[in-house]
């Protein structure tokens, strides 16, 4: 196996970076993945064989003498010329190289080794002695390739090198004989027969005819060689039509005046052949390190650019893929290859800018795409790859790809140069593809990771993965700010803020999946939505630091990465969980009223089991609520006290619903009538003028007893229950306040927290029920000695005692059963109740009801008796309560002892004064407001009714018909 970057396996890098294991490919298989960008030679020619035809050439350049250097001219206008070099430089002696120019100008550092190739037993001595070693080819072959060269030398005297097909020349001068055996020569002929195919048929450097007999001569011969082999080392007459063939080929030129023979110079034959020169420039050895020697041996290798057709751009475009292949083939062991490759590439890119010949920008074009292609594998998951001991492979990669990337794009791509250069820079846009992809990658990684790291801890107690992944992420985003970004940076000024903006994008799109799919708050979520929010604060904190400087400040970078709101995402988990809470309680509020039978006796504070329950309820959930792992209760304590407000103001609307109003009990009034007690009509008359008593809207106590006298006082109870009791309620949401964290204790001691709402619904409840209570127990559980009874008949014979001993009675269960600070206000609804029932029995009694002046004395007591009973020597409802609820009495009893023709006067100054004077003539039936006043029309007309007397009986008779007797 190859050696590997920074002296370690690639998979201790992984295992280093990501916890994974992989070993790094051998060279062979290296060479294997990277195809030639030259291009197919399209005839049967190895590695070895090219090798040793490259050698030939070589050695027979190096023997020319006089020659002038070449510069470089499109394929059409190319003419020859010559590097210099000495008469003998194949011999020329070894000198030191400690200071190579080409090592300096490619940026290598000095070797510690001295001499070439470590493998060697000897030193050679020579250049020449030293290509040989170093392309390895033997003693006994080079001794016969000179051997042939001396032979055309002194057949073709003065003729130069680049004039000769060398492969004809060669095939001229030897035989069967001069090779050990049969079969090595065999390899030699069918060698150069493919060599001369390749560069005359194949590949030729002037395009042939489809009709060109020399070429299909040529084909021919060599297609037939096996079966007729050729006689080669004479002048056979084989070898004659060999010959004549080969050289009306090779000697074409587009004017016809050259006497360069172009038989290896056509691509990619001369690129091939060329490729097996440069890589003598390197050891042989597993590291592939450039040789000290290599300015010599350049020297004599551009000797061969005459024959190859290879001028300096060529040569700096091999060079550059040279020294690339063999940093790769080699296992990526010496960086100095790496880094020579790079400054090689910025010799080629010169030449891109000057240069624009079709052929050689698709070699160009082909050469950089294979660079290209080697190093984005790499780049676009580079965390796979580089960790800190192998960072300065990194840089070097990194800066040979965009190198590439750019002329590609920069001076080969038509695209490019249609846009504005400054619209579009590729070597940012380059660094900014790996910085995403690779990040990408490395998040999927990280996540995998921490699925497989949760499913191995505990099972009962499992960390959630996006929390595991959460601290995985802030560290890789450390790693690339610190060891990949100040690298990046030469190539793009925000090369951390947009790492880190793609890890944000990767973790927001998990954590928006799993906010998705959250329904409550549990510990997990808001771990993980703690986790998200500390990951992020890190994330968007190197974004801004690496963006300070940049031209909008980073307000690109931060558009990037909306931002996560785990706060806001944890808050409306919160409302859901309250919502969920608001809904069970709703429901549990309706299931159980509908099964509460409000019994007196279910507890010490007479009040419902529902409402101690209930408050039970509302209590374990603040304690749920406080206990969640979230950092914002002060927050979201007024959403949870509104829905806790809601539900126990549904608790207090369904205790009082359905329990009837005050209008549900008082009975209707009996249509305006003459009362007439002595009446011989009356005893048949009564049923049609008293009309029947109007039953309760609720259902009477024999029915359903929840509507009882009791079970009314319960429900007012519960309702001052849970009154009261919300006050205790409010001290401990402070409390719990105070408890989570110092700096919440400012919080509570400003929060204003109150149930408007349940307050308000128990104090209108309580006042509902407690008139609700008292217009039932007055208006119908004692209307048989009320409504039914009181001065029916006769004023004398009907007292009110009866009533005024029932109401007692009544009163007694009701100080006995509703709570201290709710009983005196039932009380006092009873009173007034037990007031408006006395008046209504006076005004609106019904025919069966007459009263005379002397009945006033009788009345007044009895209403005193019945205020009496309220006050309760002192023990009662205070005097100025009851004083202020008797008012009304008080104001109207007067009319009952005012003599018949002053209450005449008075309904018809009353009349007057509402209706005008044209009343005077006749008097309209004024309307019954209820609103018993001795200033109001039809309370004086009700008087007169049930005045028992003949004044009365002819006015009403005469103003109104109503009949003087019944």
């Amino acid at each position: 196996m190859a050696r590997v970057l920074g002296g370690g396996s690639l998979g201790d890098s992984k295992r280093e970076s990501n916890g994974s294991s992989s070993l790094r490919i051998s060279s062979s298989t290296a060479a294997a993945d990277m195809p030639s960008p030259f291009g197919q030679l399209g005839v049967a020619l190895s590695d070895r064989e090219l090798r040793e035809t490259a050698y030939e050439i070589f050695v027979a350049a190096c023997r020319t003498t006089g020659a002038k250097s070449l510069a470089y001219a499109p394929q059409a206008e190319r003419s020859p010329s010559l590097s210099p070099s000495s008469a003998s430089p194949l011999q020329r002696s070894l000198t030191s190289a400690a200071a190579s120019k080409m090592k300096k100008t490619l940026g290598i550092r000095p070797s510690s080794k001295k001499g070439s190739p470590s493998k060697s037993a000897k030193k050679p001595a020579t250049v020449g002695e030293l290509m040989r070693v170093q392309m390895r080819v033997s003693e006994q072959t080079d001794s016969r390739i000179r051997k042939g060269l001396v032979r055309i030398a002194a057949g073709q005297l003065g003729r130069r090198v680049e004039s000769m097909v060398l492969p004809l020349e060669l095939l001229q001068q030897f035989k069967t004989s001069d090779f050990p055996d049969q079969q090595e020569y065999e390899a030699w002929k069918t060698r150069n027969l493919n060599v001369l195919e390749a560069g005359l048929l194949v590949h030729p450097l002037l395009p042939l005819e489809k009709s060109d007999t020399a070429s299909q001569r040529l084909r021919q011969i060599i297609r037939g060689a096996s079966g007729k082999p050729i006689e080669t080392g004479r002048n056979s007459e084989s070898m004659q039509v060999l010959r004549s063939a080969v050289m009306s080929i090779a000697c074409r030129s587009p004017d016809g005046s050259s006497d360069f023979c172009h038989w290896a110079d056509g691509f990619p034959l001369n690129l091939r052949l060329y490729q097996m020169l440069l890589e003598a420039c390197f050891d042989d050895s597993e590291d592939g390190s450039i040789i000290d020697e290599i300015d010599e041996v350049l020297e004599l290798i551009k000797k061969t650019w005459v024959i190859l057709g290879i001028n300096q751009i060529l040569h700096n475009l091999c060079f550059a893929w040279v020294l690339f292949h063999c940093f790769v083939t080699t296992g990526e062991a010496d960086i100095d290859l790496l880094f020579a490759a790079d400054n090689q590439i910025a010799e080629v890119a010169k030449d891109a800018k000057a240069t624009k010949d079709p052929d050689y920008s698709k070699i160009l074009s082909s050469t950089l795409s294979s660079i290209l292609g080697w190093t984005e594998k790499r780049l676009l998951a580079y965390h796979d790859t580089f960790i800190a001991s192998n960072i300065e492979f990194f840089q070097g990669i990194i800066s040979l790809g965009v190198s590439a990337a750019k002329i590609l794009v920069e001076d080969i791509s038509n695209e490019y140069r249609r846009k504005r250069r400054e619209e579009s820079d590729v070597a940012r846009s380059r660094v900014d593809t790996y910085i995403r992809s690779s990040l990408r990658t490395a998040f999927a990684q990280r996540m995998e990771q921490a699925d497989s790291r949760r499913s191995s801890k505990n099972h009962n107690t499992p960390t959630p993965v996006l929390s595991i992944l959460a601290k995985d992420i802030g560290e890789l985003a450390r790693k690339e700010k610190e060891l990949f970004s100040p690298i990046l940076k030469k190539w793009h000024p925000l090369a951390a803020g947009v790492a880190v903006a793609t890890l944000h994008s990767c973790y927001g799109s998990e954590l928006r999946q799993f906010i998705s799919s959250a329904t409550e708050v549990t510990p997990d979520t808001v771990e993980v939505l703690k986790a998200a929010d500390k990951l992020e604060k890190a994330l968007v904190h190197i974004a801004v630091e690496d963006s300070v400087d940049s031209e909008d400040g980073g307000k690109s970078l931060i558009r990037e990465m909306p931002p996560y709101e785990a706060d806001i995402a944890i808050a409306n988990l919160v409302k859901v969980w309250i919502k969920t809470r608001e809904e069970r309680l709703k429901e549990w509020v309706d299931r159980n009223l509908q099964q509460e039978n409000w019994n007196p006796r279910a507890n010490m504070e007479n009040c419902a089991p529902s409402a101690t329950e209930a408050l039970q309820i509302i209590n374990e959930t603040l304690d749920a609520f406080f206990q969640l792992p979230i950092q914002m209760h002060a927050m979201l304590l007024p959403d949870l006290s509104i829905e806790l407000d809601k539900s126990l103001q549904r608790y207090a609307l369904k205790v009082k619903s359905g329990c009837g109003t005050r209008g549900s009990f008082v009975p209707p009034f009996p249509a305006l009538t003459r009362c007439d007690i002595g009446s011989k009509l009356w005893k048949k008359k009564e049923k049609l003028q008293n009309l029947p008593k109007r039953g309760s809207q609720v259902r009477s106590t024999n029915g359903d007893i929840s509507f009882g006298l009791p079970q009314l006082c319960v429900r007012m109870n519960s309702l001052h229950y849970i009154w009261t009791e919300l006050e205790n309620v409010e001290k401990k949401i402070k409390t719990c306040l105070r408890n989570l964290e110092s700096a919440q204790a400012d919080i509570a001691n400003g929060l204003q927290i109150s149930f408007e709402m349940t307050v308000a619904a128990c104090h209108e409840g309580i006042l509902q029920l407690c008139e609700t209570t008292a217009y039932k127990v007055i208006f119908h559980d004692m209307s048989h000695v009320l409504w039914d009874a009181l001065y029916v008949g006769g004023t004398a014979s009907s007292r009110i005692d009866p009533f005024i001993k029932e109401a007692a009675h009544i009163l007694e269960t009701i100080s006995n059963t509703v709570h201290s600070r709710v009983r005196n206000r039932v009380v006092t609804a009873m009173m007034k109740a037990s007031f408006d029932g006395f008046l209504l029995v006076l005004l609106a009694g019904g025919p069966s009801r007459a009263f005379s002046r002397q009945d006033s004395e009788i009345i007044e007591v009895d209403f005193r008796s019945l205020k009496d009973m309220y006050l309760a020597d002192g023990d009662g409802l205070p005097q100025e309560l009851v004083e202020k609820a008797a008012s009304q009495v008080k104001n109207v009893l007067p009319l009952f002892h005012t003599d018949t023709e002053n209450l005449i006067e008075r309904f018809k100054r009353l009349i007057t004064e509402t209706y005008g004077a044209a009343s005077k003539s006749r008097y309209p039936l004024p309307p019954t407001s209820g609103n018993w006043n001795p200033t109001e029309a039809n309370t004086v007309l009700r008087v007169l009714c049930h005045r028992h007397d003949e004044a009365a009986t002819r006015f009403l008779k005469k103003t109104y018909n109503l009949p003087k007797k019944l």
